[in-house]
C-alpha cells in the first residue's frame, strides 16, 4: 500500500490507491450549495454518497472516517471544495448523517483514496 499526504502532491498522484490526508471534513446541501449542479454536471442529491474535494480527480471513491467516532464511508468525488482554510473535504448531508456530523457541523476526519 503506498500512503502519501495529498497536501503539495501533484493531482496526478494524488488519486493512488491508499493515498490518505488528514483535515477536517464539512457537509453541504443542495439549498446551502446555491445550486443543484455538481463540478461533474451530475444533480446535488442530499442523500448520496458523494462528496467535494479540491484536487482529487471527479469520480474518485475515498473512504473518509470520521476520528471522533470512529465510523467511515465510502463516497464518490463529484464537485470541487471545500473553500474554507483547514478543510480538506465537504460530503452531502447524508454522508454527514451517516458519519455522525450533522449537528457538529465539522469534524477531523481522514480521507483515503481506495479505488
Amino acid at each position: 500500500m503506498i500512503v502519501m499526504a495529498l497536501v503539495g502532491v501533484p493531482t496526478a498522484y494524488a488519486a493512488s490507491s491508499g493515498s490518505i490526508q488528514h483535515g477536517k471534513a464539512s457537509w453541504y446541501c443542495i439549498e446551502c450549495n446555491g445550486g443543484t449542479e455538481t463540478a461533474s454536471g451530475e444533480r446535488l442529491q442530499d442523500y448520496a454518497m458523494t462528496a467535494a474535494h479540491k484536487t482529487l480527480p471527479l469520480g474518485s471513491k475515498v473512504r473518509v472516517t470520521n476520528i471522533r467516532n470512529g465510523r467511515s464511508v465510502i463516497v464518490r468525488i463529484t464537485d470541487r471544495g471545500p473553500y474554507i482554510k483547514g478543510r480538506v473535504i465537504d460530503v452531502t448531508k447524508g454522508v454527514a448523517a451517516k458519519l455522525g456530523f450533522i449537528d457538529t457541523g465539522v469534524v477531523p476526519v481522514v480521507v483515503e483514496v481506495v479505488q
